[in-house]
């Protein structure tokens, strides 16, 4: 191989790598589910694209899975689903969930909602200004915004919007908003 062929070789691959950084810093990146606190909507080892330019422009909307830093140790990152936005009223009682005073039929998630492991009944609280409440799909087994560790989720801290699975290829599918978590008022 001529000198020049090697050059243009190496050229490509540091162009290919520089690309390939900006968009995974910029504009989407890959995320490997893990565990089972989004089940049944998601399951441990699927794949994710993860997409981070809309937050830069826009605010979460409910029902929107989001992958965020864990606030407890910012190198984690955490997949939950937003139920709550700026000024919503959240309270959990007798296994359902409240939104701003009304009850959400969730047939997407696995079993009834509970508080903590020490109380069976969770709020009201008010979501502050800047912040979200998450929840997992699992409410059984989900570290979330219930628990003083990850609590409001600060926007400056979710990382983007999960919009499809691609692995394993056969259930390659989109990552959909429940219609009950759309159209609630505050």
């Amino acid at each position: 191989m001529a000198k020049s062929e090697i050059r243009e070789y190496l050229e490509a691959l540091i162009i290919s790598l520089v690309l390939a950084g900006l968009i995974i810093a910029f504009v989407a990146q890959s995320f490997l589910v893990e565990g089972s606190s989004m089940e049944p909507s998601l399951h441990h080892g699927q794949r994710l694209l993860v997409e981070k330019v809309s937050y830069r422009f826009s605010q979460p909307n409910r029902g929107e899975v989001v992958v965020f830093r864990y606030p407890g140790d910012l190198r984690r990152k955490f997949i939950k689903r937003i139920i709550g936005r700026p000024g919503d009223e959240i309270t959990i009682k007798n296994g359902f969930l409240y939104v701003n005073g009304l009850r959400l039929e969730e047939d997407y998630i696995n079993g009834p909602t509970y508080g903590t492991y020490s109380a069976p009944t969770f709020g009201p609280v008010v979501v502050p200004e800047g912040h979200y409440f998450v929840l997992g799909d699992n409410r059984r087994n989900s570290d979330d915004s219930r628990y003083p560790d990850v609590g409001f989720v600060p926007k400056k801290n979710l990382v983007g919007r999960a919009l499809f699975i691609y692995w394993p290829l056969n259930q390659i599918a989109a990552i959909e908003v429940p219609p009950v978590l759309e159209g609630i008022e505050k």
